[in-house]
């Protein structure tokens, strides 16, 4: 079954300059397998369809279920060069809980909310 990330994993973010910060933090143990496999450096940048113009890099912290992207070139120049509010940081972790997630049916009873798309 397909289900947005916000059923499995919560986000924080930060932002400096023209680079912003995302963390993903798995609910469960096995939701963090399936997003080190499904939501790559790649994939996140796809996912903001052009927003971000630099490259994006992934780590993995294993002992607490989380991955840290750093988005370069991903607020419009900076936060204070740029006029569109809603590429702030906090915006941008926010969306990423719109990605869609593979899940097998085996950990339904383990998501949060359980809202199928």
């Amino acid at each position: 079954m397909q289900v947005l990330l916000q059923h499995l994993a919560h986000t924080r973010s930060g932002d400096k300059g023209n680079t912003s910060n995302i963390s993903v933090f798995a609910y469960e143990p096995e939701f963090y397998e399936l997003l080190k496999t499904q939501l790559t450096a790649e994939r996140l940048k796809a996912f903001y369809r052009g927003v971000i113009k630099g490259d994006v890099f992934r780590y993995e912290v294993d002992n607490i279920h989380a991955m840290n992207f750093v988005a370069h070139g991903a607020l419009g120049g900076g936060v204070s060069r740029s006029l569109c509010l809603d590429n702030y940081g906090k915006a941008l972790s926010a969306a990423i809980l719109g990605f869609k997630v593979e899940v097998p049916d085996s950990l339904r009873s383990k998501l949060h909310g359980q809202s199928l798309l």
